[in-house]
């Protein structure tokens, strides 16, 4: 059995791994990366098909006052153009520009819901409320990647100033930090309107984060040649800071009480700090705590219990198309971001009500009844729709335009169709639908010139980066968050109850996200250097 030894090893090479390894690597640390993958990335990633480039998890990014200065810290250029996103119901469309946009927003609701425009007004109200908190939330570049003994400027005329409002922001944030569903059903009586204005969040996001979507669609930017390329910049970074990365392997033990780590083909890797940057679960199940303390131990099984006990959080069905025919048509409907609804209805108690007798039945459902349900689920669902084209003009073979539509989708329900047999025929039907729907509304032009398509569902995002329950986000909303959650307590969300071994990334911190993936990752990385 061969072995190997470095100061840090990290599993997991997205993005919250990489930017911890940059920052260790930064500082003369010798630093080894392991990821299941060919390539880095997890979710922050882009791959190519017939000339075309698409993104294969995030479709566009949020600065949140992380991401530039992560970039900034570790001398990273990276070339961006904005994502401006269009929301659009049956005809009503909208481009979203700035501030001013959310007047329109108002006008589109109250077109289609016309009997309900004091409760609009009454939404768009705390719509501009958490927008202002989100100015304050993210007013500055976080603290965590800034020098402030060195950066006096910084220091003095941007974080002091800002921490008092922070503060209080924090006390009118955590008002709001209940589910959206039932904060809505307080304030708006149509059931409609409260579908349209929620149905694309994940179960049970809070209302807070749910609301500042308006504030998000501002902030959207993606990078030149596809979202991946903010993963290449930090890899690139890391490497030439001297670090390593080992692809296509899968750690299957770790030994804390002997400090390594072991692979598929039993090769050790010897560490003085570990960071898991992977599926938190994962590192539950095959860390072994044979020889370390009694306290140590009980933690530890303590935590395990509390983790492997819940689930992840949604995740998403997703269809690649291929399109003969230029990206200005596309265009000329809406940004290359996009919320669309073919309904104004919403799902009603189709969304969980439907899927969780569908989930329950004895024996399990029967086709037709599952492909009933499925009908009325997509005919009344929001898609989130990219055009990586009209972000990015060399995306695509000239004349010929990339769509990336995706879906909020339940992992049980795929696992279930598959165990019974039928998976591929599901998603066969399932493709078929959404093109029918959307060539039936918003894009006529599906119905002649699609040239290929292929799809992803929450089985494809569970293998490929070997994410629970083939979660996209973390932790499910629907029960208890396992990790922390509180903003102010984030500095110890990379803490596990073993020494000398951190975690990163989305699992860490609930709600997860890119930025905070990143940000996790930094804080491992100076837990490590602190010590």
């Amino acid at each position: 059995m061969s072995e190997k030894k470095y100061d840090s090893v990290i599993v997991g090479g997205g993005i919250a791994g990489l930017t911890c390894g940059a920052f260790l690597a930064k500082e003369g640390r010798r630093v080894l990366i392991i990821e299941k993958n060919r390539e880095c990335g997890g979710l922050v990633n882009s791959f190519s098909h017939n000339g075309f480039q698409f993104d294969a998890g995030i479709r566009a990014l949020e600065n949140a006052g992380i991401i530039f200065p992560m970039l900034k810290e570790l001398g990273i250029e990276l070339d961006v153009v904005k994502s401006p996103v269009s929301v659009g119901v049956e005809k009503e469309l909208l481009d979203i520009e700035d501030i001013k946009s959310l007047n329109e927003y108002s006008n589109l609701l109250k077109r289609l819901y016309p009997e309900s425009e004091a409760e609009i007004d009454h939404i768009i109200r705390i719509i501009r409320k958490v927008m202002k908190h989100m100015d304050v939330l993210y007013g500055v570049d976080n603290p965590n990647f800034k020098d402030m003994s060195r950066d006096r400027t910084y220091l003095f005329r941007e974080f002091l100033p800002w921490l008092p409002k922070f503060l209080v922001t924090l006390r009118k944030i955590n008002r709001m930090n209940v589910p959206v569903e039932p904060y809505l059903e307080k304030i708006v009586i149509n059931p409609s309107l409260r579908d349209i204005i929620s149905q694309h969040f994940f179960r049970n996001t809070p209302a807070f984060f749910a609301l500042s979507y308006f504030s998000l669609y501002l902030d959207y930017f993606y990078p030149r040649g596809g979202v991946g390329k903010l993963t290449e910049a930090v890899e690139k970074c890391f490497l030439e800071l001297g670090g390593e990365i080992i692809r296509e392997t899968v750690i299957e033990k770790v030994m804390p009480s002997e400090k390594y780590a072991s692979d598929q083909n039993s090769v050790k890797y010897l560490y003085q700090n570990l960071v898991w940057a992977a599926d938190l679960k994962t590192f539950y199940r095959i860390t072994s705590t044979e020889g370390l303390s009694v306290k140590i131990r009980s933690e530890f099984e303590k935590v395990k219990s509390r983790l492997l006990e819940k689930r992840g959080g949604d995740s998403v069905f997703t269809l690649f198309v291929e399109v003969d025919e230029p990206a200005e048509y596309f265009r000329s409907i809406a940004n290359g971001h996009f919320f669309y609804s073919p309904s104004r209805k919403g799902l009603g108690e189709i969304r969980w009500s439907g899927l969780d007798t569908i989930l329950k039945a004895p024996g399990g459902q029967e086709r037709s009844e599952i492909l009933r349900w499925l009908d009325k689920f997509l005919a009344l669902n929001t898609y989130e729709i990219s055009v990586p084209a009209l972000k990015d003009p060399d995306l695509v073979p000239e004349g010929k335009t990339g769509l990336i539509i995706s879906i909020l989708a339940d992992y049980d329900l795929f696992k279930m169709i598959n165990d019974a047999g039928w998976y591929k025929e599901f998603i066969t039907e399932l493709e078929e639908r959404i093109f029918r729907i959307l060539s039936d509304s918003v894009y006529p032009i599906l119905k002649k010139k699609v040239i290929d398509y292929f799809s992803f569902s929450p089985l494809s995002y569970e293998k490929r980066i070997g994410s629970s329950e083939g979660a996209i986000t973390g932790w499910s909303f629907c029960e208890p968050v396992p990790v922390i959650n509180k903003i102010l307590a984030a500095n110890s969300a990379v803490i596990t109850p073993i020494p000398s071994t951190y975690q990163a990334g989305q699992w860490t911190f609930s709600p997860a996200g890119v930025p905070m993936s990143i940000l996790t990752g930094k804080l491992a990385a100076r837990r490590i250097l602190d010590t």
